[in-house]
């Protein structure tokens, strides 16, 4: 059986400009590779790219892509203050969906959006 060792996700974006000040200049990825409107970021050791797509496109894999606003996609990011980065990325414009709160669990967390209304959970 074949042996999978890494894996990110591909996130389809309306503007990869405002995602790119989002992911990379609010939350702190660095931009690992470009061509053309596919971007790959990485934070730590995670990774996603994104890739500016519109309707009508169709993938390398000959579908159609068709990227929407909404809840297609959701991406945690780790902080030790979540209260501090709401504050920060609330400061910077950033829509914040859900408020601090410390959860059953044990993590404390909080939601905000990406410019296209991607929930992105901050938690500690």
């Amino acid at each position: 059986m074949a042996v999978f060792r890494d894996a990110h996700p591909i996130v389809y974006v309306q503007d990869v400009t405002a995602s790119l000040g989002f992911y990379r200049d609010l939350l702190g990825f660095t931009e690992t590779y470009r061509f053309g409107e596919f971007v790959s970021l990485q934070l730590g050791t995670s990774a996603i790219s994104v890739v500016q797509v519109t309707d009508g496109q169709d993938g390398s894999h000959g579908l159609p892509i068709r990227p929407r606003a909404g809840h297609q996609f959701e991406l945690c990011v780790y902080t030790d203050d979540v209260d501090a980065a709401i504050g920060e990325l609330r400061n910077k414009g950033v829509p914040v969906l859900v408020e601090p709160a410390d959860q059953p669990w044990g993590e404390r967390m909080a939601y905000v959006a990406d410019p296209d209304g991607h929930p992105v959970m901050i938690c500690r």
